[in-house]
């Protein structure tokens, strides 16, 4: 396994190798299926974010009453596909905030520059999950996405993940620790509200340094 380093979140197609790709299975999104993930959202006004209480450092626990105070902030995050490439704009959190998630063609071989682009999938190369709390994804506008998803655990694999399908009636929220990469629009365009814990930390996986692939997730209209 190759040395884990922090990722550069906004890749150049250049850049990256051309490799093999890993098929994972899709299912559509329901209330038995997401446990351990997440859930289904209806009204993201009802949706209570989790906040993880800061870890102790030693014998000494972190006192009840503190710890789990960061709050939460919310915003637009907002997926677009440009040619081949899918990216994605968070307004909700501070620093780094522009991505590129993945391509629908090995890297190499992606156009920028041509709306009609075949996009029958998503070849997926980095995913994360915030130890310190969970995370709302509610559409702004109707539309079908995906929501790549693994289960906590550092010990992470390409066969750990499972496509998720959503109608785009309701919202996604994710548990804290469980892996995941946002979500990806079926139809081109897609903005959600997203609300997150404010501490927003991050970890990551990048599969093609790790694994020597690109995780391959279907995107049908329908499941």
């Amino acid at each position: 396994m190759n040395e884990i380093t922090a990722p550069n979140l906004a890749p150049s197609a250049a850049d990256m190798p051309q490799l093999p790709v890993f098929e994972i299975p899709l299912v559509e999104a329901t209330a038995g299926n997401l446990e351990g993930y997440g859930k289904l959202v209806d009204r993201p006004e009802d949706c209570r974010i989790e906040i993880v209480r800061w870890p102790a450092q030693g014998r000494r626990p972190v006192d009840p009453d503190t710890g789990d105070q960061g709050g939460t902030t919310e915003g637009v995050f907002e997926f677009y596909w440009r040619g081949n490439t899918l990216h994605a704009h968070n307004t909700t959190v501070p620093g780094q905030n522009e991505y590129v998630l993945g391509w629908s063609c090995q890297p190499r071989s992606a156009v920028d520059d041509v709306d009609s682009a075949p996009r029958d999938k998503v070849l997926l190369w980095h995913a994360n999950y915030h130890p310190d709390g969970g995370q709302l994804f509610f559409p702004n506008e109707p539309g079908p996405f995906i929501s790549p998803l693994a289960l906590p655990g550092d010990d992470v694999e390409p066969e750990s993940f499972t496509a998720f399908w959503f109608s785009g009636a309701q919202g996604l929220y994710i548990h804290p620790g469980v892996w995941h990469e946002a979500v990806f629009p079926v139809n081109g365009c897609q903005k959600f509200f997203d609300k997150q814990g404010k501490v927003h930390a991050r970890v990551s996986v990048d599969f093609t340094r790790e694994f020597g692939v690109y995780l391959s997730a279907p995107l049908p209209a329908q499941a």
